[in-house]
């Protein structure tokens, strides 16, 4: 098993390794699903379904992007 690594920006940006990029076949301007199972994250290439179910969300989260909400929630 190969390990990849990439540090964090202050918007907790990361970089996806090139090693990585190359064998998920990711160019500039792909979507990445994050899979969540407790503590462990999976990351794959977005399917089209992935990018349906999150566009159709798109319309529904615009309550929660005040400063508000972003000062509130910013530690998590």
């Amino acid at each position: 098993m190969r390990t990849e690594t990439s540090k964090l920006t202050s918007k907790y940006q990361a970089t996806i390794p090139e090693a990585v990029r190359k064998v998920m076949h990711l160019r500039a301007g792909d979507i990445v699903a994050f899979d969540i199972n407790g503590d462990e994250v999976r990351l794959r290439k977005a399917s089209p379904v992935d990018i349906a179910f999150a566009r159709a969300l798109e319309g529904t989260l615009g309550e929660w992007m005040s400063e508000a909400d972003e000062e509130a929630y910013r530690d998590l």
